[in-house]
Formats: structure tokens, sequence, C-alpha cells
């Protein structure tokens, strides 16, 4: 199946992430890894939801509420700092995704983790989780303290070249590439963009990780 058929089809999307993403019981051990070039970063996770929508595979984005300290304003997946109670990373992103739009960690079958993303500015070491929400995305319920929008976008449009740009930000010694997406009006970047261009890249792959 070309890469084209397959972001339209929502089976085989799940199907080749459950193969190709780390594993859940891995997510400790990827931050550990990471966690020794920022000892002072702060663990996070966020929800990458999944669903389908019309026949295609979609994802939910959410626009954080100007009126927040840290990235106001800027497009996310829904999540948020793990908190000390938190048994797993896993639970991070399941029990913030219910807090700021209401997703019920019930409905969604975790598929694995990508590679956690370090973020210069705030200082958090987030791992991505990637859910599949198999009844659909149900009835949100936004915080409108944390979530101004709720942003629905197809696989298939997130993967067009033609809305992605990166740039080389940083000196010399540390240069970093920067992702952006302009979906519409939304201009996806910063780690969730980052994120997003880690997943189109495993969907894209010949091979796994």
């Amino acid at each position: 199946m070309d890469v084209l058929n397959l972001l339209q089809n929502t089976n085989a999307v799940v199907t080749l992430l459950q193969q190709r993403l780390f594993s859940i019981e891995q997510a400790i051990s990827l931050v550990d890894n990471v966690e020794g070039f920022h000892p002072e970063a702060r663990r996070s996770a966020v929800l990458l939801p999944l669903f389908e929508l019309q026949g295609k595979p979609h994802l939910l984005f959410i626009r954080r509420a100007a009126t927040l300290r840290a990235h106001s304003g800027e497009i996310a997946f829904p999540g948020g700092k793990a908190d000390p109670e938190d048994p797993s990373l896993l639970h991070t992103a399941l029990r913030e995704a219910r807090e700021e739009v209401g997703i019920v960690p019930e409905h969604v079958v975790p598929l694995g983790v990508l590679p956690p993303v370090f973020t210069v500015m705030s200082n958090y070491l987030i791992t991505p989780v990637v859910g599949f929400l198999p009844a659909g995305l149900g009835d949100l319920l936004l915080q409108p303290s944390e979530v101004a929008e709720d942003i629905i976008v197809p696989l298939d449009g997130l993967a067009d070249p033609a809305i992605l740009h990166t740039e080389l930000w940083g000196g010399a010694q540390k240069q970093r590439t920067v992702y952006f997406f302009d979906y519409g009006t939304y201009r996806i970047w910063g780690a969730t963009g980052r994120i997003l261009a880690t997943l189109l890249d495993l969907l894209f792959a010949q091979s796994p990780h």
C-alpha cells in the first residue's frame, strides 16, 4: 500500500503504528536515556488522539488558552506535567487529556510511544503517547482555563509536503531543526511540530525505528 492510500486507511495506520512505535513499557527507559542530558527537566506526557472521521484517520490538537504562562495560544496535543501520584506516563497523558478536553481514558487504546521531546524554553521532557479511539472522538468538554479551541485534522492533510517548512535555530554548536506545519490558519510548530514530524516519519519509513 502506498503512503497516500495508507494515510486514508485507519486500520492500516493503526496496525503500522502498533508495529513501529515503542511499547508503552519502554516509555520510562526512553526518558531515562534522554534525562541524563537534561537532569533538571520536568517529566510530562501528551496524548496523540487518533480516530476515524468520515472514513479517514484524524488527529486531535488543541489551541492553548491565551492566559497560560507557557506556550499560550500555541497548537498542542492535550497533555501536561506528570504528578507524583501518576503511576506511569501513560496515566499522565490520559489524565491530562481527560482534564483538558474530556477524553474518557477507558475509550483510548494505547498504541505505543514516540521518543521523548525536550522543550528548551519551558524545560519539559515530553513523552508522546499515541492512542486510538475506536468509537470515535465522542463529545469533548474543553477546560476553558487551559484550552481555547479543539482542532481536528485529517492525517493525510498533515502529510502534505506543501504545508511543511523547516528552519535551523540556535548557534553553530547547538543548531536544531524547527518544524512548521501551516494547516489552514493554524501553525503547528515547536515541540508539537517535532512530535508530528516524528510520527509522520515513522509512517513513511520503509522500516521501523
